[in-house]
């Protein structure tokens, strides 16, 4: 995992399966290019497609500016209508770019 960096977003994204994708990969690539990385959290394999999709399409858009997107999943137990369930976390984290502290902020 690369080293953190000052400003490291903290910013828990949920993603969903009706979750835009392209949305999605604009509030992921604006993570990169400011805090430097951002977690995704999501339950289902729906959700995942679209998680996915994003950090792809997120990838795309800052291979030009010198990022190089990788992606770290990750299991953790979430309560959801007071069930417990596991979750999927993605952190999406960069190797390389340059990086500012600012925050991020999920798509609205």
């Amino acid at each position: 995992m690369p080293p953190h960096r000052p400003g490291r977003a903290d910013e828990v994204m949920r993603v969903s399966t009706s979750s835009d994708v392209r949305a999605l990969a604009g509030a992921i690539a604006g993570c990169i290019r400011g805090a430097g990385s951002v977690r995704l959290e999501l339950i289902g394999a729906g959700a995942l497609n679209q998680a996915v999709k994003a950090a792809i399409v997120a990838r795309e858009m800052t291979t030009a500016e010198g990022f190089d997107v990788v992606m770290t999943p990750s299991f953790s137990s979430v309560e959801v209508d007071g069930h417990r369930r596991t979750a999927l976390h993605l952190l999406i984290d960069h190797r390389g770019g340059p990086t500012t502290a600012v925050d991020c902020a999920p798509p609205t």
